[in-house]
């Protein structure tokens, strides 16, 4: 067990994307990544939306770019805590989609002398690393120690589930993601692909399987594919992370397929982070969960 005096914060990048209720919880500490619109700088979730990203891509063919955290910001933002006489827990972005966890990593070597920073690599963007965030929030509550909380979310990257589907591949073109040729096929053949992030220790992501008609029906066959007849699932709980949707209704009915296929205990419905809605633009909606170890080859 912990010493009683042993306190810890525990920290996560914006994208994990947990919602108001979770960061409440679990009492989790967000430092927010920035986005670069029009040459102008603004901290996702604090003074920009989605919607405000998306309509400067529609009306003004504005493109938004992310910029990860630099090390100068972590190493005040983690001394905050440190000087309180914290340890604290930091779930990045995945290493292979981003610098912040790098970055992040060099601000707690810095701090090695003031205190205790443990980094966690989710190999995960969005409600991917949210999972390892909830995680080890149940760890923090029931005592565990700081190493072996570390130690566990750690292994658990390797059995996250996390996928999305895509209504269009625009905002993927325009970033450089995915060719005007694809974008154009895909869109003529009314086609909504998934992208997987892999758990390969460095969170690639890959085009999985393509679904072809309306957003409805093809969201549908994904959760389906996702979960139906599974026994692999850990079943705490289930994230449905959408970018923004045009018919809200379609949220329902994912929900509702979910339960009727397994009994999660928690469902979850969040809106992604501006760092992640810039990439893949609205009506992009995700299922996302652990698995029980091993159950995802790499």
């Amino acid at each position: 067990m912990r010493m009683p005096d042993q306190k810890i914060i525990l920290s996560a990048d914006t994208p994990c994307d947990i919602g108001d209720e979770l960061k409440a919880r679990y009492h989790v500490s967000l430092h927010p990544l920035h986005i670069i619109l029009d040459d102008k700088q603004y901290t996702d979730g604090v003074d920009i939306t989605s919607a405000q990203l998306y309509e400067a891509w529609w009306k003004h063919k504005l493109l938004p770019r992310t910029a990860a955290i630099n090390p100068e910001e972590y190493e005040s933002y983690f001394s905050y805590y440190l000087d309180q006489g914290y340890d604290v827990i930091h779930v990045s972005l995945g290493s292979g989609l981003s610098s912040s966890h790098a970055n992040a990593k060099i601000a707690a070597e810095t701090l090695k002398d003031k205190g205790n920073v443990f980094v966690i690599d989710s190999c995960s963007l969005s409600t991917g690393f949210g999972l390892l965030v909830c995680e080890a929030g149940e760890r923090i509550r029931v005592g565990m120690p700081t190493e072996q909380i570390v130690e566990e979310v750690s292994a658990l990257a390797q059995d996250t589930s996390a996928s999305f589907i895509l209504d269009t591949l625009e905002f993927m073109r325009a970033g450089g993601r995915c060719s005007s040729i694809t974008q154009i096929g895909a869109a003529m053949l009314n086609l909504k692909p998934t992208i997987i992030v892999k758990n390969d220790r460095q969170g690639s992501m890959i085009v999985g399987k393509k679904y072809m008609g309306k957003l409805a029906p093809s969201l549908m066959k994904y959760v389906d594919d996702q979960l139906k007849d599974r026994t692999d699932l850990v079943l705490d709980r289930v994230f449905v992370t959408h970018s923004g949707m045009d018919d809200p209704a379609i949220i329902d009915k994912v929900v509702a397929r979910i339960k009727e296929l397994q009994p999660f205990k928690e469902i979850f419905v969040t809106q992604a982070s501006c760092t992640i809605s810039c990439h893949c633009g609205p009506n992009t909606l995700g299922v996302l969960f652990l698995t029980k170890p091993g159950s995802i080859s790499n």
